[in-house]
């Protein structure tokens, strides 16, 4: 077989042919990827999976954005048709209580090496208790890639690259699969551009650095070094710095090995996980969908918008508080060690000479008997930072109590403002009592992301056509009518 050392001279490939290439995933689904990945990555894992690509519900304006149900059709005989023959797609690994996700970071376009794998996390998610596992692979491990021989696993998503496009992420989980003897049923792949700007899009992750320390030699543009830094402490971090955080490997203070740099990927992770929960409208799937489509060239994932809704239902089941995490490495009790391959390049490779202890630690990962449980595997308590809240569109709202209820209109602020909503004013309607509650759009400026929360956080539906008689201020943008039906 050819040997290869480095993804800048990638050879002709005769071993692989382009008819046995699966299916490339459809752009469409990308974008959404990036967030649910980390929403479900770890409160509960992130799956992608295949099965229901042919589904009616697979858009985003199919779901009602509160429920995550699919929209009613419109007649009893569609209705009774859904009712009959529709059925609610099941995620693939969930009858054999084992979901695993392969998760991938590179550089992308305008980096070295773009397509060599940076980060490689497995995530396992067993149903039947809502366990959630991590498990880090090094980049720099030793495998046997198929048509390359031995080369460092991340690699596998170069070479699945240079041979049809979009495909490496799905050529570099047939290898791991093969490599640790697992099935992966979904993958995902984000480059450093799409994890940035998603950092940015929810208003930065604050995180705790648990040691202070310096990398002299964290990678810049045309192939030199520069210096970066980390104060201990908690802190909040932009896309670029949270990227930094989560890469750099030359760190001093014990924060240059495998195990410190899988440490903090998790943190970033989990922060992000957290900021996306806090967001409240951010869950909405129809607004992720639009936030995140100017990132879809940065994302490859097979999952389905369908399979998407049954991740968010099953997340909200999932235990977070303690996450078991495996993470290989060649410390002094870890699974593996230096070495080189046959053509002289560093690799890691397994102490014992091949991967079976490795991979029954991965296959009894969620067991509780104490001599099956390996020692390098840990459960880490979830002690990421309470996140700050990102800035909702300035608004201009009003909220008018419409029935003779005392107090309705206070409360309802309340409960606005608890959500970061700035309520410019609240009073009574001119007439009382208002039998319909609803929510009036007076400005064609309004964020749909600020009727979203008032939709989500009061249950009022948007109504057309003119408020009810009151006396309205003119610079409002949204007016707010709590009316009978209104519950309390």
């Amino acid at each position: 077989m050819q040997q290869h050392t480095s993804v800048n001279f990638l050879p002709e490939t005769p071993h692989i042919h382009s008819e046995e290439l699966p299916h490339t995933p459809t752009k469409g689904r990308r974008g959404l990827f990036i967030l649910l990945m980390v929403v479900f990555l770890f409160i509960g894992g992130c799956v992608i999976t295949y099965a229901f690509s042919k589904s009616a519900f697979n858009s985003p304006t199919d779901y009602d954005p509160v429920t995550l149900e699919p929209k009613n059709p419109g007649n009893f005989i569609k209705r009774l048709s859904q009712l009959v023959f529709h059925k609610e797609p099941e995620l693939a690994g969930k009858k054999d209580d084992r979901i695993n996700i392969l998760l991938l970071g590179m550089g992308g376009a305008g980096h070295d090496g773009p397509y060599l794998a940076d980060t490689i996390i497995i995530v396992s998610v067993k149903p039947s208790t809502n366990q959630v596992a991590m498990i880090s692979i090094p980049r720099d491990l030793g495998v046997d890639i198929p048509g390359y021989g031995w080369q460092k696993i991340n690699h596998a998503n170069a070479f699945g690259e240079a041979n049809k496009p979009q495909w490496g992420a799905a050529f570099a989980t047939e290898v791991i699969e093969d490599t640790f003897d697992i099935d992966i049923q979904y993958y995902g792949r984000i480059d450093f551009k799409a994890f940035g700007e998603m950092v940015d899009a929810v208003g930065g992750v604050t995180v705790e650095v648990e040691r202070s320390f310096v990398d002299t030699e964290y990678p810049a543009p045309n192939e030199e070094y520069k210096t970066v830094s980390f104060q201990q402490g908690v802190q909040t971090m932009n896309g670029q710095t949270a990227l930094i955080f989560a890469r750099s490997r030359h760190g001093n203070n014990w924060e240059g090995s495998d195990y410190a740099r899988s440490k903090r990927q998790q943190k970033i992770i989990l922060a992000l996980k957290e900021k996306v929960l806090s967001a409240g409208t951010i869950l909405n799937p129809i607004r992720l969908n639009e936030i995140i489509t100017s990132l879809d060239k940065h994302v490859t994932t097979n999952m389905e918008f369908s399979d998407m809704i049954a991740m968010l239902k099953m997340a909200k089941e999932l235990d977070t508080s303690n996450i078991i995490r495996l993470t290989l490495d060649d410390s002094t009790e870890g699974y593996l060690k230096q070495g080189y391959s046959p053509v002289g390049a560093f690799i890691l490779e397994p102490k014992a000479g091949s991967f079976e202890g490795i991979n029954y630690a991965i296959a009894h990962i969620f067991d509780k008997e104490g001599d099956v449980i390996p020692p390098q595997i840990s459960v880490v308590e979830n002690d990421t930072p309470e996140q700050n809240l990102p800035p909702l569109p300035t608004t201009n709202i009003e909220v008018l109590n419409g029935t003779w209820v005392p107090g309705l209109a206070a409360r309802a602020k309340k409960q606005l403002v608890d959500k970061q909503v700035i309520i410019q004013d609240i009073g009574n309607t001119n007439e009382r009592p208002v039998p319909q509650s609803g929510i009036y759009i007076m400005s064609d400026s309004v964020s749909p992301e600020v009727v979203d929360l008032l939709k989500q956080t009061l249950s009022i539906s948007v109504r057309e056509g003119n408020a009810p008689s009151s006396s309205v201020r003119e610079d409002t943008d949204i007016l707010v009518i709590l009316g009978e039906d209104f519950i309390d």
